[in-house]
């Protein structure tokens, strides 16, 4: 297959993006998007094949109170759903609510709530097995004794799912959106090294 047969897939992030790539996104082959558009609302599109999602804290907590997300047109779209945390790994690694918050309502692992919803949704399910986390920290150099304060991001493990599952010889994989900020906890500089390592390799293309 020549690079001109290649399949087109879109990965969009949730961070700004410059120009309006709606159309481009909406006629391309596959679009992969991470748990709720940001900055990125409205300049890429609805189109969505795979939503990966981050199962784990307040801000699921928030999106399975919230019917506007399940009639988002993304949501909508999505025909499968990917958790990226395994309740393995949440117990394992992630801090978990003090009693208090616990009283409140307040959940580590949403995973078993998060399947009953989406499942309702009409979507396909998927969780990462424990070791896909694992080997992700390796790859990224994260060792085991700082699991519990460095933790790699939806983006990271659900592009790193899709290089495993799509061969780039017979798909163009196109990221947009990504900025490599946000939470203080993730490892945006590794995380990114990772990103242009791949770009180098003419395995991913990037739009900035």
């Amino acid at each position: 297959m020549t690079p001109d047969q290649r399949k087109t897939m879109f990965i969009v992030g949730n961070g700004p993006i410059k120009d309006n790539l709606s159309d481009m996104v909406d006629q391309s082959d596959l679009v992969v998007r991470f748990n709720e558009p940001k900055a990125s609302k409205g300049m890429s599109g609805v189109k969505t094949d795979i939503l990966f999602v981050c199962n784990s804290g307040k801000p699921m907590q928030r999106r399975l109170t919230d019917p506007s997300y399940f009639n988002s047109p993304i949501v909508q779209d999505a025909s499968q759903v990917i958790f990226a945390y395994h309740p393995q790994i949440i117990a394992q690694y992630f801090r978990q609510p003090h009693l208090l918050s616990r009283l409140k309502g307040r959940r580590g692992d949403w995973t078993l709530q998060a399947i009953d919803a989406f499942g309702t949704a009409g979507k396909s399910i998927l969780v990462l097995p424990p070791r896909f986390y694992k080997e992700g920290c390796e790859v990224l150099g994260i060792p085991e004794e700082k699991r519990r304060e460095i933790f790699p991001s939806t983006g990271y493990f659900g592009l790193t799912y899709i290089l495993q599952n799509f061969d780039p010889a017979e798909w163009k994989i196109i990221l947009c959106g990504f900025s490599w900020e946000g939470w203080r906890r993730h490892a945006w500089g590794d995380e990114r090294q990772w990103v242009m390592d791949k770009v180098e390799q003419n395995i991913l293309d990037v739009i900035v």
